[in-house]
């Protein structure tokens, strides 16, 4: 009776470090009999990252219905999102930067640095267009995390 006792404030206490809200029950049911929660929510990831972590979690064995498992991807992107990413300044940006934060190739990257050298800054985005080799759907598609200044 008394590990029971002692059980059960441990789960409230653990509850209680949880954000309250839509999907707590379900996060926590879910997960627990794995890890510890808390640990879990310290990643901070955006919708999709939480979506591929769920994914990889069943794959290691966890059961919960569809149902659940959207609840729980809202739970965890609503209260524990990624930290917010500043843009990249595609006139400052080195090649590291460019092929991690924009996902170019090493090779993309390179033309990119070269051409600024060369060129000058770029003011706008379609200045970009004049880049040979660089892939413009890749940049279009993260368009909203690149600044001119």
């Amino acid at each position: 009776m008394r590990f029971l006792l002692i059980l059960s404030a441990f789960s409230g206490a653990l509850m209680a470090q949880l954000a309250e809200g839509p999907g707590m029950t379900e996060t926590m049911r879910t997960c627990k009999g794995c890890h510890e929660v808390e640990r879990s929510v310290s990643l901070r990831q955006d919708k999709d990252g939480w979506a591929a972590t769920i994914t990889k979690m069943v794959g290691l064995g966890m059961k919960a219905s569809d149902a659940d498992l959207a609840i729980i991807n809202d739970y965890l992107a609503r209260n524990y999102p990624a930290d917010a990413i500043p843009p990249v300044n595609i006139n400052k940006a080195n090649a590291i930067e460019l092929e991690s934060r924009l996902s170019l190739r090493r090779s993309q990257a390179a033309a990119l640095l070269a051409y600024r050298e060369k060129n000058g800054k770029f003011k706008t985005f379609n200045d970009l267009k004049q880049v040979p080799g660089l892939d413009l759907t890749k940049l279009e598609a993260k368009r909203a995390m690149i600044v001119f200044q």
